[in-house]
């Protein structure tokens, strides 16, 4: 698990912005704190950071080149079945010098060339310089697991893990306004673009060849999904519980593959718990870190994580949060982040990983099982709206009322009144307009309320329209749960889920590995029909069922909690300093973007703790003008 970047230079003025490959490789230290290396030669450069997990010998280091000394290679990520491929070229008459993932991942790019990609299980974004050829191969894994993004212009082309090297190199800053807005709706940026122009993601399952100022991209992989098509209508529900089990603890058994101490993220849902139970019969004394708010009991689910770790007999450490926790950590957060990405479980997931890195180097998490098996509250909602029932009739009835309630995340009434009236407006709604409001922390209307009449406009570029409708595109109203799941499954899990698991690991130098995606279990949830995963009002239905005597019964009709952050208690002490400066008459007449008259009030009513405030949506706004003052004004 690494940093990588590179460049690679077309012509005289290209090479010029060869000299700060050292730079772009240096910010990048945190996701690789153990080893540095460089590769320049002629018009490329490639940058590494390493963090040392398989083969922690220094033989291992990166940039690798190939027996031949033809091919070069950097890379993020790990090659879980790389022993089974290594047997199998050994075989073949192949010698090898390391032990690593790495030689051998390269030794099947030169014998096989892009092909080899579907031979890969594992999570990876690499970059292969051919000598001969003069050209860069570039890839991301399946389903976007790790990161990799790219800048092109007429003189160089730019790749890295991270936003913050591709800047490194000096690339113009020009802002995105429809990415920007994304920002500010759902909190995140979705598909290939970013938040400036020309720094794009190479999305999910592609590949890219470098050559001669030509940028070739193509797709190796896409989820196993048409509309009304699933092909296991025909098995048994206990036959599909079975193959899940079975494809699960095999993507857990291979992600145990580690030459450094390995643990298990444990927050009690049974996402964790299935994977703690199948990883606990491969590791003896497992260990297992959770998370919880000393503070704030509405936020807390220790008790359950103990459960699961007193069952599986795992050496388990539960991490207290204190208001205090929460502020002393939340700056750096911030400053790592270098798009404005404002899921607030960030937070959380950053002082996780910053003290279960002081134990171990790589760590399994539960992550995906929401997405590809249907366990967010906003899916029961989506199939409860489609059926029209008699609670969708009532609420519907009721919206007036629910409309003058008090709507918030940060306590347990608040936050029930919040999804009633949100399953209520969604109801009148059609399937893509339904998909965005229910994903939408601020919607098209309370944007303009306080943007600019300059920004305005902007919800209606082309860009932003094009963004929603290839999204909107994938949905259908008869399809049940499936073509929601797969749009989230194409966008919001590499965009937003996957981002954060990400970023917050790494900028702890802690490699995240999440069983779930492997793409043999991505491939078997997209199989499945929609009452496999909610039926009545139970979501992820065949993942509950299949752990269901596995686990502490007590996880099994638990009410599902999501990773929040009592947000209005740092906007009213830790943060307030901030709110008051990135809000301020004078920041915002210059950056004119939002508008004075309409953010003032808000401001005075988060300050007051007021139950009408929505924490969340107000985190998008300050997350995106914490962004904007450290990455657009110099």
């Amino acid at each position: 698990m690494c940093g990588i970047t590179g460049i690679f230079a077309f012509n005289e003025v290209g090479n010029f912005y060869l000299i700060n490959l050292a730079k772009a490789t240096d910010v990048l230290s945190r996701r690789g704190p153990d080893a540095r290396g460089n590769f320049v030669t002629d018009f490329i450069g490639l940058g590494h950071r390493r963090l040392s997990v398989i083969d922690t010998s220094s033989r291992a280091n990166q940039p690798m080149h190939d027996i031949t000394n033809r091919y070069v290679i950097v890379f993020n990520g790990e090659i879980f079945n790389y022993k089974e491929l290594k047997k199998n070229l050994v075989a073949r008459g192949e010698i090898f010098q390391t032990d690593s993932d790495t030689e051998v991942l390269l030794t099947l790019y030169r014998l096989e060339g892009k092909d080899f990609l579907q031979k890969l299980i594992g999570f990876f974004a690499f970059a292969i310089y051919d000598k001969e050829d003069q050209s860069l191969f570039i890839a991301r894994d399946r389903i976007g697991i790790k990161p990799l993004l790219y800048y092109a212009d007429e003189d160089k082309f730019i790749f890295a893990s991270e936003m913050k090297s591709i800047l490194a190199y000096n690339v113009p800053r020009e802002l995105n306004p429809s990415s920007a807005l994304m920002a500010m709706q759902i909190s995140y940026t979705p598909g290939s673009e970013t938040i400036f122009k020309n720094i794009y993601r190479l999305l999910p399952g592609h590949y890219m060849i470098v050559k001669k100022k030509q940028l070739n991209i193509q797709s190796y992989y896409s989820l196993p999904y048409t509309t009304g098509c699933t092909t296991l209508n025909n098995h048994t529900y206990e036959m599909q519980q079975n193959t899940l089990l079975e494809l699960l603890e095999d993507s857990v058994k291979l992600r145990l593959v580690s030459d450094v101490p390995l643990g298990a993220f444990l927050s009690g849902g049974t996402d964790s718990s299935a994977i703690v139970s199948l990883a606990s019969r491969h590791v003896k004394e497992l260990h297992t870190f959770s998370i919880g708010y000393k503070d704030d009991p509405f936020f807390d689910e220790t008790q359950y994580a103990e459960l699961v770790a007193k069952k599986f007999n795992t050496i388990h450490t539960s991490f207290s949060l204190s208001l205090t926790d929460l502020s002393e950590n939340v700056f750096d957060m911030l400053n790592y982040l270098d798009e404005p990405f404002a899921d607030s479980s960030c937070l959380p997931l950053y002082i996780l990983s910053k003290h279960t890195s002081k134990h171990i180097k790589v760590v399994l998490s539960g992550d995906g099982a929401d997405e590809i098996f249907a366990g967010y509250n906003k899916y029961y909602g989506e199939m409860q709206i489609r059926s029209n029932d008699w609670r969708i009739r009532l609420i519907k009835a009721i919206a007036p009322l629910l409309h003058l309630m008090p709507k918030n995340r940060h306590s347990y009434f608040g936050n029930l009144i919040r999804q009633l009236h949100k399953v209520a407006e969604a109801a009148n709604m059609n399937c893509e307009q339904r998909y965005f409001y229910l994903s939408s922390f601020n919607t098209e209307n309370v944007l303009k309320n306080y943007l600019t009449q300059a920004w305005i406009k902007n919800l209606s570029e082309p860009d932003y329209i094009l963004s929603k409708k290839q999204i909107g595109s994938l949905l259908s109203e008869t399809d049940g749960i499936n073509s929601v799941l797969y749009a989230d499954t194409k966008y919001v899990l590499p965009g937003d889920m996957l981002y954060k698991a990400d970023m917050m690991s790494m900028a702890n130098g802690l490699e995240l590995r999440v069983p779930f995606l492997d793409h043999r279990v991505v491939n078997f949830a997209f199989s499945l029909p929609s009452e496999s995963k909610i039926m009545g009002k139970m979501k992820k239905r065949i993942l509950k069922d299949t752990f269901r005597n596995l686990l502490p019964p007590e996880l099994y009709n638990r009410p599902k909690k999501g990773f929040d952050v009592p947000l209005m208690k740092l906007f009213a002490t830790t943060l307030r300093k901030d709110v008051e400066e990135l809000f301020s008459k004078d920041f915002l007449k210059e950056q004119n973007i939002f508008r004075y008259e309409a953010v003032s009030p808000l401001c005075n009513e988060v300050f007051k703790q007021s139950s009408h405030i929505d924490q969340e949506a107000f985190w998008c706004f300050f997350v995106f003008q914490y962004w904007w003052r450290k990455y657009m004004i110099s």
